[in-house]
């Protein structure tokens, strides 16, 4: 893989120079973990015991918690840890609905299908994965949508606490995360999408996605790149 200034080029950028260094200053850069919850991350106890359908789909879903256990998760808590140390703000963001018959859903998370999604927000499905629990006094937002920003106050705490760069993480990478990054760039936050700090259903979705985001919403890169950027 070559460097992140000339990887993951779209047809819009492919002959483009390389990006710029971001110009990180302490405290002003954020570190957003989104959706990284319980319900995700749920595994069937006998797969053996499934009808053969649902034994396939289950399967399906081998690579994704590969990724989430052996990278992703592994990922975004060495970068939480860095970021506490360094004293730069780790904020959450997660999907529950607060009525208790789900009305307050959004019309994408009550559509038929994987993404009709109803998650009361004191269940234990819709938590945050124990591994990358908040700690008291970190900004958690709960959202009916898909997008961090348009379903909460995110926005504001953002320009209240002085932030000018977002460094996202999460899940899914073509949906969420996706959704949360192009509001951000909207609202005219400098973006930094960390490639194994995300994932998809598929690794085929999670490039397809990181390509499309790359260099117009976000800059993407690894965190290994961003550590090396992050003011001490």
């Amino acid at each position: 893989m070559a460097g992140w200034k000339t990887a993951w080029r779209s047809f819009y950028y492919a002959g483009a120079p390389e990006a710029a260094d971001p110009v990180l200053a302490k405290g002003k850069v954020a570190l957003l973990v989104i959706d990284v919850q319980n319900t995700y991350l749920a595994r069937a106890a006998d797969r053996a015991s499934l009808p053969p359908l649902e034994q396939a789909r289950e399967a399906a879903w081998d690579g994704f918690h590969d990724r989430m256990h052996g990278t992703v998760i592994p990922t975004i808590a060495r970068l939480i840890g860095r970021f506490r140390a360094d004293g730069n703000p780790v904020l959450f963001a997660r999907i529950a609905c607060l009525t208790p018959d789900g009305r307050d859903r959004s019309l994408s998370q009550k559509k038929p299908g994987w993404n009709n999604l109803f998650l009361p927000h004191d269940s234990d499905a819709s938590q945050i994965a124990p591994a990358l629990a908040p700690r008291h006094g970190e900004v958690v937002v709960t959202k009916t949508t898909d997008s961090a920003l348009t379903g909460t106050n995110l926005r504001l705490i953002l320009a209240n606490m002085g932030i000018t760069h977002v460094a996202c993480t999460g899940i899914f990478t073509d949906q969420c995360v996706s959704s949360t990054v192009r509001s951000l760039a909207d609202e005219s936050f400098d973006v930094i999408l960390v490639e194994d700090g995300c994932a998809a259903g598929t690794m085929e979705l999670h490039l397809r996605e990181i390509e499309i985001l790359n260099r117009i919403y976000c800059e993407v890169m690894r965190a290994d790149d961003l550590v090396r950027y992050l003011p001490a």
